[in-house]
């Protein structure tokens, strides 16, 4: 047991480690492409932290429990919100965001979609595919977005403390590489050790399913999202939620429903739906009055977050 302990460490260390080269990687191919930092992050940065929960879902319908693939989404996009800024925001606060405005309403559009068609499931190809298209519709977007700044010559180079304009391009991709290739690694290893830990005190699989896995797979944010928050960088930290909420409702179920069904409990259609939902709605000041996340605001998230985890174990 004391060697998943250490593996369980090592894994966090790698995450750690990871989401701060990730960052630095993704504000500084901001800064040289023209582009502003909340659309990398909405992007490669999200993209890339939510690949753990793109790993775990697919494989769990493969390896036949696929009511795990649609818990761990709904309880990471739950844990991305209160935990993963709540977190951050304790420790260090997070200053106000940019205009995230037209992005957080594609992330509630998404989530009252996606809970739509929780209610005609079991989610199966179709639901994919209009999954699916919803992804591409917002892809399209912060491509015409990137665009139409870039064509602005708008310069965030202010705005991105520690920003390097003068670094190399290989150096720039060496940064984002090791943070994605990291981040699920430094994942893949907590979750499973973290399981097995679990499993050996006798949780039963759905606790760890809608508890563990949830908040393990949440971890790639939280990492991220700290470095964010400890350089003072909020628009990386609230893009990289906003951008893994969307992409883990659209992407990760539309691509993991087209490799099997995936059947909808009767509890996450009658509470954590819900949960999911309040928890984006509670964004909804922060985002249009654009107010800072201080410390009382990180522990009201954290302390939120502590209590449905408590009624889970309940």
């Amino acid at each position: 047991m004391a060697d998943v302990f250490g593996f369980a460490i090592l894994g966090l260390v790698i995450l750690l480690l990871a989401g701060d080269v990730l960052v630095k990687g993704a504000v500084n191919l901001a800064l040289r492409l023209g582009i502003p930092a909340l659309i990398v992050s909405l992007t490669v940065v999200a993209f890339g932290t939510s690949a753990p929960e793109l790993l775990i879902s697919v494989q769990s319908i493969l390896e036949g429990v696929p009511g795990l693939a649609l818990g761990n989404v709904v309880g990471s996009n739950t844990a991305n919100v209160l935990l993963v800024l709540g977190l951050p925001a304790l420790m260090a606060g997070l200053g106000a965001t940019s205009d995230t405005r037209r992005e957080y309403v594609f992330m509630l559009a998404a989530s009252v979609l996606f809970i739509g068609l929780c209610f005609l499931g079991p989610l199966v190809w179709w639901h994919g595919l209009i999954l699916l298209a919803g992804i591409a519709l917002v892809l399209a977007d912060a491509v015409r977005s990137a665009k139409a700044h870039r064509d602005a010559n708008a310069d965030d180079a202010d705005d991105l403390e520690e920003a390097d304009p003068d670094m190399e391009w290989w150096k720039i991709g060496v940064y984002i590489v090791l943070g994605l290739v990291g981040l699920p690694l430094g994942a893949n290893l907590l979750i499973d050790s973290a399981t097995e830990i679990a499993t050996a005190y006798g949780v039963s699989d759905t606790v760890i399913g809608l508890t563990l896995v949830a908040v393990g797979t949440s971890l790639p944010e939280l990492a991220t999202t700290v470095m964010a928050a400890f350089r003072r960088q909020a628009d990386v930290a609230i893009g990289n939620v906003i951008g893994s909420n969307i992409f883990n409702l659209l992407a990760i179920i539309g691509i993991a429903s087209l490799v099997g069904p995936i059947p909808v409990d009767p509890e996450i259609l009658n509470f954590d739906l819900w949960v999911m939902l309040a928890a984006s709605l509670v964004l909804l000041p922060f985002v249009f009055r654009r107010l800072p996340m201080g410390r009382l605001v990180g522990l009201a998230f954290s302390a939120l977050y502590a209590g449905y985890i408590v009624i889970l174990l309940i």
